[in-house]
């Protein structure tokens, strides 16, 4: 808490929030909601966050600083359940003078009604090792350090700065986890093996040198995406050897993408001439959220561009391109695909298996990991799958 933020605001205001995440039912745990009372989100918002334009067009990020607010006012940004961006493509917040037009959120601070829950389904408790992927402004790591305590914390996050900033923080509010600047999806072997991993970044498979380093029966919380912009949130359960299975979570849970899992810079997008027909989906079943979780499980290496009936598929590996366009005349949609993959001819059946099953929400998919591969499946294990990238 600095000079100017009065203490007892502050303290209202979290147990507010609180009250608000036990009422909203996504806040149960004792040890957690005692987590939620005490860490002070304030100390790890730092200087600024920034506030984005609302849609449509082109994101304008405003940096909002916190000296130009009165402390109350600022109080009460810190305790929204709400994500602020505090990086855009490496710009901290309290750094940028100006506002930031377009770019990429590269580190925020989450909402903490999401942290939080993520906690307690990892189950996180008192003296279980935990390792948290992805320390971005500190908040989660204090939270899992008053859960299971600040010997039992470990932390990684990749970029220098922001783990520089996050360590501050953690110090300025009491807490000494082990914070390690590093790629976190190769763990950290040093403090393995873990009761639990928590991945607060997206990432397209679970590394195998990272799952090694969970006990047997250990649990990994983890965002699988990819660049079709598709997210599930998984839980899985470790056998110890390299080997994991488990399910997806209800909700909808998206974070920025791990950055040694991005996809690969391009130049720009010329859409070339190809082999044309009508297509069997529409393509706004990408804009919807399973939908596109779906088609990006059937085109893994696929960057998904475009929105509605206007979808482009880019595979980075060969340079296999689809495009969709409303057919003249208004009576469905064209595909236009060209190179070695026919990336639709896999997403429309994709989704129309998916469909054939009666469009389920993620939770009723799961995932088996072998030694030899990482498979998604559809309701049963022994259900339709789809290989991820690995």
């Amino acid at each position: 808490m600095t000079p100017d933020m009065p203490p007892e605001f502050a303290t209202v205001l979290r147990r507010r929030l609180v009250e608000q995440l036990v009422d909203e039912d996504s806040l149960h745990d004792p040890d957690v909601r005692r987590a939620a009372a005490a860490v002070p989100r304030e100390t790890f918002l730092g200087r600024a966050i920034y506030r984005p334009s609302d849609p449509p067009g082109v994101t304008v990020w405003t940096p909002v600083h916190r000296d130009t607010l009165p402390a109350e006012d600022w109080l009460r940004l810190v305790y929204e359940n709400t994500t602020w961006v505090t990086q855009i493509d490496g710009l901290l917040a309290e750094d940028a003078a100006i506002p930031v037009t377009g770019g990429t959120p590269t580190s925020s601070s989450t909402l903490p009604g999401l942290i939080l829950w993520m906690i307690e389904q990892a189950g996180t408790a008192p003296g279980k090792r935990t390792l948290i992927i992805g320390a971005g402004t500190g908040l989660s790591t204090a939270y899992v350090c008053e859960v299971t305590g600040e010997d039992n914390t470990i932390a990684v996050e990749t970029d220098p700065a922001v783990a520089e900033r996050a360590r501050k923080a953690l110090a300025e509010a009491g807490y000494a986890p082990t914070l390690i600047t590093a790629d976190g999806l190769r763990g950290y072997g040093d403090r393995a093996p873990y009761d639990v991993v928590l991945a607060f970044c997206s990432m397209r498979h679970i590394p195998y040198g990272l799952l090694r380093q969970v006990k047997d029966g250990g649990s990994l919380l983890v965002t699988l995406a990819g660049w079709g912009f598709g997210h599930g949130l998984v839980r899985l359960t470790a056998d110890g050897v390299g080997s994991a299975t488990g399910r997806f979570l209800p909700g909808y849970t998206s974070f920025m993408m791990a950055r040694s899992h991005d996809r690969p810079s391009h130049g720009s997008l010329e859409l070339l001439p190809g082999d044309e027909r009508q297509s069997r989906i529409d393509p706004a079943s990408l804009d919807d959220w399973v939908g596109r979780f779906v088609a990006q499980l059937a085109a893994p290496s696929a960057e998904r561009l475009g929105a509605g009936g206007e979808q482009v598929l880019l595979d980075v590996a060969t340079g296999s391109q689809a495009w969709t366009r409303p057919t003249e005349g208004g009576d469905g949609w064209t595909v236009i695909q060209r190179g070695p993959i026919k990336l639709w001819d896999a997403v429309e059946d994709s989704v129309a298996l998916w469909r054939s099953h009666g469009s389920p929400h993620l939770s009723e998919f799961g995932i088996t990991i072998t030694p030899d591969a990482q498979r998604v499946w559809l309701g049963m294990s022994d259900g339709p799958s789809w290989a991820l990238p690995v």
